[in-house]
């Protein structure tokens, strides 16, 4: 037997072969989720706490645009990085630097320490949520794709949602200070723990390769070459860019301004926290099944319909009022991000080489994770320059439904067993 047959019968693809290394980065990734999420309820609403004055929408998503900024361009490096030293050691890294976020929020004597702690969860979300999506993909194989991206945005995203709702709770009965500080500094020690039965994917990465029909050694193009190429001249990459874009400026609204504007319609922090948790959990949960419904009628449709119904779930969140209008609002927005967010990157990933994959979709990532520091600048100086929240809101549902114009007419199928089926 020679090594390239051995090293595809040591590491078989496939979620069934491989379910004790997918499930930690199942537990992974729903730690990664929790981290996140500690801060979408508490921080928001309580701003003026930090020095936020009242108005000040464009200070209060600086916190939301740093962390964009600084977890866009390391999803890049982090992209990289694993093709060359791995995927375990980046996500090491990634948890080594989430330490200093919940130490930062708890002795924070203005916004600017809350600023700084979002440039360490940038870097923390960079790593971590990268690493386990990317090393589930490399132990699923290419039939699993859709499949293994919605249990890992499940898991993280059902983390995120009972991480708003938990603290939402523990704040009222603690104080936002001391629930966000046990809260993410538990969170971050069990992933430590956890991690030293994590394998690295990087074999599984190496035996495909080796045994795909097409594969071809990287090509020798340079960094910038292969980004501008992603981003821009590739027409179905540059459609998912300005797709992933697009969903993260409706995810910025959530996570900054939906707290302040429920607050105005006398929403305490507990209801608050039940609005944007069934948001998550309802985006994280369904991803359950939409990954694996793409992998059967393939990505277009489930990614367009997702738009739409984000769309539409915003104009309900602008047009009426009341604590279970907002909540069936929040669960018609889940649902849609949970169609159009995992299978966004299953599309990226059915073209790539594999072992492009890692940078592909480090650009990929790249362009979606700036969209919150795009969607904080947007939305923050719409809001300023109004006075009030609901301009905003409607911005974005326009937004979100150009974006699904978009790649309902310019992209074609991309799923290898659907492209006969669906253009």
């Amino acid at each position: 037997m020679n090594p390239v047959q051995t090293a595809a019968g040591a590491y078989q693809r496939g979620i069934a072969r491989n379910r004790g290394q997918f499930l930690l980065q199942t537990m992974q990734v729903f730690l990664v989720g929790l981290v996140i999420g500690m801060e979408r309820t508490v921080l928001p609403a309580l701003a003026h706490n930090f020095g936020v004055t009242k108005g000040a929408f464009l200070f209060l998503a600086s916190f939301v645009i740093s962390f964009g900024l600084v977890k866009g361009a390391l999803n890049l490096v982090a992209g990289t990085l694993s093709d060359r030293i791995g995927r375990k050691r980046v996500l090491l890294f990634g948890w080594i630097a989430g330490i200093p976020i919940p130490l930062l929020i708890f002795f924070a004597p203005n916004w600017w320490w809350i600023i700084a702690a979002n440039v360490f969860l940038g870097i923390n979300q960079a790593f971590t949520w990268t690493m386990t999506v990317t090393s589930q993909i490399d132990l699923a194989g290419s039939r699993q794709r859709g499949l293994a991206v919605g249990i890992n945005e499940a898991a993280g995203y059902v983390g995120m949602g009972l991480a708003g709702l938990a603290t939402g709770y523990l704040a009222v009965l603690y104080g936002p200070r001391w629930a966000l500080l046990l809260f993410g500094l538990g969170a971050i020690l069990n992933a430590l723990v956890l991690l030293v039965r994590v394998r690295d994917t990087i074999a599984w990465v190496h035996a495909e390769h080796a045994t795909h029909p097409v594969s071809a050694p990287p090509a020798t193009t340079s960094w910038m070459h292969g980004f501008i190429d992603v981003s821009f001249r590739n027409p179905r990459y540059r459609a998912f860019c300005q797709a992933g874009v697009a969903n993260k400026v409706a995810d910025t609204l959530v996570w900054v301004l939906f707290p302040l504007y429920f607050l105005q319609h006398a929403m305490g922090v507990v209801a608050i926290g039940w609005i944007t948790g069934v948001y998550g959990a309802v985006w994280g949960f369904s991803q359950l099944w939409t990954g694996h419904l793409a992998d059967r009628i393939g990505r277009k449709i489930p990614i367009v319909s997702g738009f739409f119904l984000l769309s539409a779930g915003l104009v309900t969140t602008a047009l009426v009022q009341g604590f279970v209008l907002w909540m069936s609002a929040a669960l018609i927005m889940g649902l849609g991000m949970a169609l159009l967010y995992p299978n966004l990157v299953a599309a990226m990933s059915d073209t790539a080489p594999p072992l492009e994959r890692g940078r592909i979709l480090g650009v990929y990532r790249y362009w979606r994770d700036t969209g919150y520091a795009i969607g904080g600048l947007l939305l923050g100086l719409v809001a300023q320059w109004s006075n009030e929240i609901l301009p905003a809101i409607w911005a974005t549902a326009g937004i979100v439904a150009l974006s699904g114009l978009w790649i309902a007419l310019v992209v074609r199928e991309t799923h290898p067993h659907s492209q006969g089926q669906h253009r």
